[in-house]
C-alpha cells in the first residue's frame, strides 16, 4: 500500500513539475526567446513585463487619451484612438513591436509587407481570440483554412453585385424611413439641431434586418439591443489580459455575456427555422441575404451527396447570421456618421457632392447605374475611409517559421497592420495626409496609392471583408438621399472626439444643424 502511495505521489510531483514547466515556459522563457530573436534583427520594443507585457500602459493611455476632446478641425486622430502605437512608433521607430500579454505583435506600416501578409492567409492566420470575445463576431471573420473555404464559398453568392442589386428598394426603403424622421423633427424655419449618430445606428440596423432576414430594425430591436450590449462587455474584456481559462470562471461579465449569447442564438434559430419550413414547402422566396445563403448551402449540400463534411450546420448558419448583423451595422454606421461630420466641416465638398446628386438622379430616387457614377460622391467616401477608417488595427499570428521581406518570424509571434497608422503616413499619402483632400482619389484609389496596399479599410487577399460592397452601395444610397433632402453644419454642441468602440465612433454623438432643402 505504501509503494502504490508512494507512486501516486511521484505521479502528483511529475505533473505539477510538467504543468509549473509550462506555465514559466510560456509566461517567461518563451517570451524572452523571441524578444531576443526581435532584437537581433533590429526591432526595438519595451522589455518584456511578465505576464502583463505592454497592457497596463496601453489601458492607461488609452483612458487618458479619450479624457479629452480634439481641436475641431484636426484630423490627426491617431495619438487619440491608438495612443500607444503612436508612442511605440515614436519612442522605437516604425520597425519595432509591442506586448499583448506573452505575445510580441511587430507592427507593420510597410504597404508591401502588408500586401505579403494579406496573400499569405495561411502563414498568416486570424488570431484565436478569447473565446467570450469570439461571441460578439463569429462566423466566417475567425475562420481559418478548408473550414473557411468552405463557408465563403457558400456566402459569396449573397454578396454578389447582381443580387445587391435586387435588394436596392429595401435600402431606399429604409433611407425613406430616416429622412421622414429627421423631417418631423425640422422646427417651423425648416432646421433643427440633431444628434444624427444613433439614428444612423437605427438605419444600418434596419438595412441588416431588411436586407438579411427581410424584417425591419423593430423586429430585431431586441437583437440589436443585445449585441450592443455585449459589444461593451467584451471591449471591457479586450483592455485585459487573456488568461487561459479565465472563461470558465463565473463573473458577472461571465455570466451576462452567456446569457445574451443564449437569447440572440434562440432569436436567430426561430429566424432561421422558419425560413427553412418556408423554403421546404414551396413558399416564395424573399431574395434577401438568408433565403440566397441557405439556398447556396443547401445546393452545396446536394451537389455533394450530403457529406456531413460538407456545407453549414445549423449553428455554422447561425453564427453568420450574427456576423451579418453586427458587421453590417457597425461597420456602415461607422462610415457614414464621419462622412456627414467631414461635409459639415468641409461646405464646398458638400455642395459638391449634392450637385453631382442632383445632377445624375434629380429628386429621383437612386438607381443603381446612377450609383456608379457618383464621381465626387465616391473621391469623399475613399477620403473618410482613409482618415477615419471603421477599423483601425488588423492583426494576425504566424502559424509557422516564415520570411517576411528582410524579416525572420517564427511560429508564436505576432504581426500587427494599423490601418489608421498606415492610412495617416506622410511617407505614402505626401505632407497633405491628415488634410481632407478627396481630390487625392480623382483619378481613382489605384493612381492615389500607387497600386500599394496603403489604403485597407476593408483588409486586403483573399479575405478581404465580403461585405465591402454592401456597405458602400448602402453609405450611397444614404448620402445620395440626405443630401437630396437636407443641407447640414456643426452645431456649437458637436464634440469632435473620435473613439474606439470596436469601429470608430464619435464619442459624444454627432450634432449637426439639419436644414431643409428645397429642390
Amino acid at each position: 500500500m505504501e509503494v502504490v502511495w508512494t507512486r501516486i505521489l511521484i505521479l502528483i510531483l511529475i505533473l505539477v513539475l510538467i504543468c509549473t514547466w509550462r506555465m514559466l515556459n510560456w509566461l517567461w522563457f518563451t517570451p524572452k526567446r523571441l524578444e531576443r530573436l526581435l532584437r537581433e534583427q533590429g526591432l526595438q520594443g519595451n522589455p518584456y513585463t511578465l505576464f502583463v507585457g505592454d497592457t497596463n500602459e496601453f489601458v492607461k493611455m488609452r483612458t487618458e487619451a479619450f479624457s479629452k476632446p480634439m481641436n475641431l478641425f484636426s484630423h490627426d486622430i491617431v495619438p487619440r484612438v491608438f495612443s500607444f502605437f503612436h508612442h511605440s512608433i515614436n519612442t522605437h521607430g516604425k520597425n519595432s513591436f509591442i506586448w499583448f500579454g506573452p505575445a510580441p505583435r511587430v507592427t507593420l506600416t510597410d504597404p508591401e509587407l502588408i500586401k505579403e501578409v494579406f496573400n499569405k492567409s495561411n502563414d498568416f492566420e486570424k488570431i484565436t481570440m478569447n473565446p467570450q470575445i469570439r461571441l460578439l463576431a463569429p462566423g466566417l471573420v475567425r475562420l481559418e483554412g478548408e473550414k473557411w473555404s468552405k463557408h465563403r464559398k457558400i456566402i459569396n453568392p449573397a454578396f454578389n453585385l447582381e443580387k445587391l442589386k435586387d435588394m436596392l428598394p429595401l435600402f431606399i426603403k429604409c433611407c425613406d424611413d430616416l429622412i421622414s424622421k429627421w423631417e418631423e423633427m425640422l422646427s417651423f424655419n425648416g432646421s433643427s439641431e440633431i444628434d444624427i449618430w444613433p439614428f444612423l445606428q437605427t438605419l444600418a440596423s434596419d438595412a441588416i434586418s431588411r436586407t438579411a432576414f427581410g424584417s425591419s430594425y423593430e423586429e430585431g430591436r431586441r437583437i440589436f439591443q443585445l449585441l450592443k450590449e455585449q459589444t461593451e462587455l467584451t471591449v471591457q474584456l479586450l483592455l485585459k489580459v487573456y488568461i487561459p481559462g479565465w472563461r470558465f470562471v463565473p463573473t458577472a461579465t461571465h455570466r451576462r455575456m452567456k446569457a445574451i449569447d443564449r437569447e440572440i442564438k434562440a432569436s436567430l434559430m426561430d429566424i432561421i427555422n422558419n425560413r427553412e419550413k418556408a423554403l421546404k414547402e414551396g413558399e416564395a422566396t424573399k431574395h434577401d441575404l438568408l433565403d440566397i445563403l441557405l439556398e447556396s448551402n443547401h445546393k452545396e449540400i446536394q451537389e455533394h451527396g450530403n457529406n456531413k463534411n460538407v456545407g453549414m450546420n445549423i449553428e455554422d448558419v447561425i453564427a453568420e447570421c450574427r456576423l451579418f448583423y453586427f458587421a453590417g451595422q457597425e461597420t456602415t454606421s461607422s462610415l457614414l456618421v464621419w462622412t456627414m461630420i467631414l461635409l459639415s466641416m468641409y461646405p464646398d465638398w458638400q455642395t459638391r457632392a449634392r450637385e453631382e446628386i442632383l445632377q445624375v438622379f434629380s429628386n429621383r430616387k437612386p438607381d443603381f447605374d446612377g450609383l456608379n457614377h457618383l464621381k465626387i460622391v465616391t473621391m469623399i467616401l475613399n477620403e473618410v475611409l482613409r482618415l477615419y477608417s471603421p477599423v483601425i488595427g488588423l492583426a494576425r499570428k504566424v502559424r509557422k517559421d516564415v520570411k517576411l521581406g528582410n524579416l525572420s518570424l517564427v511560429a508564436g509571434m505576432q504581426i500587427s497592420m494599423p490601418t489608421i497608422l498606415v492610412h495617416h503616413d506622410c511617407e505614402l499619402w505626401g505632407d497633405d495626409a491628415k488634410e481632407f483632400k478627396p481630390e487625392r482619389f480623382a483619378e481613382g484609389v489605384v493612381k492615389a496609392t500607387n497600386g500599394r496596399a496603403s489604403l485597407i479599410p476593408f483588409g486586403g487577399g483573399p479575405r478581404i471583408c465580403i461585405g465591402q460592397n454592401f456597405s458602400l452601395l448602402e453609405a450611397k444610397i444614404a448620402l445620395s438621399m440626405i443630401l437630396q433632402r437636407f443641407s447640414f453644419e456643426l452645431s456649437s454642441t458637436y464634440t469632435h472626439a473620435p473613439i474606439t468602440v470596436i469601429t470608430l465612433q464619435p464619442q459624444y454623438g454627432a450634432h449637426l444643424i439639419l436644414r431643409k432643402v428645397e429642390i
